[in-house]
């Protein structure tokens, strides 16, 4: 039977992401979250407008999504309640986070240049998304409360970088469910994927169908940058 029920928050399970993006002194900048989902190549992230990543998003327009996998949650869960911001927002006060300026040494992870944006990339993740910003959107503009502090930012990817081990055997461009494990945000504990529950009739259709235009966008630029 179901109840009306009331949780303060609605995160049934999405996948943990840590932006990289470069702070004012050119610093690099690394953060978790996982209010994300993905639609082609773009990505759309909710993100607090006061957060220091989403300053410097909309700064430069420029990051990297890098997507670990669960074998790095220790990695991620000693960026909890870190901050680059200084001072520290008063809604994270609140929450007890703390201004930490090297990220990537507090996680004990590693950073390697990106090859199209200047945030660097985190080596250990098995998925790294190099991403420019394309649009920015408030969310519950109409509510006086929450105006203003809340933002859907869209980014298009512009490189893709897939750890060999996640691929399917014989195709470069597609990765092996079997073998991604992401690691996985569900009401503020962390999880992985099981095993396939069931074969999926969606899955009959080739993945080349979704091939998104802004593939083509990508080499396009590379082309360009390349001279």
């Amino acid at each position: 039977m179901h109840q009306l029920s009331e949780p303060a928050i609605l995160y049934f399970g999405t996948p943990v992401v840590l932006i990289s993006t470069i702070n004012p002194d050119g610093s690099a900048n690394l953060a978790p979250m996982s209010s994300v989902f993905w639609l082609g190549w773009r990505g759309v992230l909710g993100l607090a407008a006061p957060s220091q990543t989403t300053q410097n998003l909309l700064r430069t327009g420029q990051c990297v999504l890098n997507l670990p996998s669960v074998d790095l949650v220790g990695a991620v869960n000693r960026l909890a309640l870190t901050t680059g911001s200084d001072p520290v927002p008063a809604g994270k006060q609140q929450k007890g986070y703390r201004t930490e300026r090297d990220k990537f040494g507090r996680a004990g992870l590693t950073p390697e240049p990106a090859l199209t944006v200047a945030p660097p990339r985190v080596r250990e993740c098995p998925v790294q998304l190099e991403a420019v910003l394309e649009a920015a959107h408030g969310i519950a503009e109409t509510d006086e409360q929450v105006r203003g502090r809340l933002l859907n930012l869209e980014v298009r990817i512009q490189r893709v970088h897939l750890d060999e081990s996640i691929l399917l055997v014989g195709h470069p461009n597609r990765v092996d469910p079997d073998k991604w494990r992401p690691l996985i945000m569900s009401f503020q504990q962390f999880y992985g994927l099981g095993p396939q529950v069931h074969e999926s009739t969606l899955a009959t259709i080739p993945e080349a169908l979704y091939r998104s235009p802004d593939v083509d966008h990508a080499r396009t630029t590379a082309a360009l940058a390349a001279g």
